[in-house]
């Protein structure tokens, strides 16, 4: 993660002790794995696809979202920590061992979430998850309703813009929602290995078929380093599934630093302090996310 934060310029950030403590970040993905980086801070499991009782990853997508989000780092002596190395985890299961999913499942996750966000003190939700299917996909789609709902709730909801770029109207479902903080990927001129296969200019481009600007802010996505499914070791993924969890992480940092905050406010705070990079509005939204200014009074 070094690069990342260099990236996001955020150096600054920890030398104002901020961590991410008492902010809690729901993550719907394939799982998480106990990795040492996340040492007693995973408040939280629910297994919506094979209903088991207790952590665990056998894709290991949902473990390395987590840890870019919040890994201390325990394992690597610091190297590879996360965002925000004190907050805490919850983590849904709402996609299996290959990384499919229902759009049941993703619902299920979402209102167990809501059921579950006083007790867990869950502010955050983040979801590295996708539909590029045009048919049933608008803003009236069920996906898309799930996570108004959420957002509707109060909590902020952080969603992937897909992998299916550069074309124009390419950005996934619920990332399509005018309401959610859809994230792209900064970094996708660069050739990487995205879910099996080499890619390069992949991110998810707007408008939307509502002709809505997205998405809405960018993170670096290529090559980063986050937990495995081992206790100790890494591993390395690219893809707007990682440009995500940084973005959950910063806000994170910021609704320690401002608890008071809103959805809303925490929006405004993003589209104020991105840096614009010189790329297309439906590239690039309000820019790049830059942690030190987000967190300026």
């Amino acid at each position: 993660m070094d690069h990342v934060k260099k990236l996001i310029h955020c150096e600054a950030v920890y030398q104002m002790g901020l961590t991410g403590k008492g902010v809690g970040v729901a993550v719907l993905d394939t799982g998480l794995f106990p990795h040492r980086d996340f040492e007693d801070r995973i408040s939280g499991f629910a297994d919506m696809v094979n209903h088991r009782p207790g952590p665990y990853d056998d894709c290991g997508h949902g473990t390395h979202i987590c840890g870019i989000i919040g890994g201390s780092g325990a394992a690597s002596d610091g190297r590879y920590q996360g965002m925000a190395p004190g907050c805490s985890l919850t983590a849904v299961k709402v996609l299996d061992r290959r990384g499919n999913g229902s759009v049941t499942d993703v619902l299920a996750g979402i209102s167990w979430v809501l059921e579950q966000r006083e007790r867990l003190g869950i502010r955050i939700i983040n979801i590295s998850v996708g539909s590029g299917a045009r048919k049933g996909m608008s803003e009236k789609s069920a996906l898309v309703r799930g996570v108004d709902q959420a957002w509707d709730a109060g909590l902020v909801v952080v969603v992937a813009a897909g992998n299916n770029g550069p074309g124009r109207m390419t950005i996934t479902t619920p990332g399509i929602s005018r309401k959610v903080i859809t994230v792209g990927c900064s970094d996708d001129d660069r050739e990487v290995l995205v879910a099996g296969n080499r890619m390069v200019d992949y991110s998810g481009r707007g408008p939307t078929a509502a002709c809505i600007c997205k998405p809405d802010v960018v993170a670096p996505g290529c090559g980063v380093v986050s937990c495995a499914g081992d206790l100790s070791r890494y591993t390395i993924k690219s893809g707007t599934s990682m440009s995500t969890p940084i973005v959950s992480g910063a806000i994170a940092l910021l609704l320690e630093k401002y608890p008071e905050m809103t959805n809303l406010d925490v929006k405004l705070k993003l589209m104020k302090s991105s840096r614009d990079i010189g790329l297309p509005k439906n590239q690039q939204g309000w820019g790049l996310l830059d942690v030190e200014r987000l967190l300026e009074p």
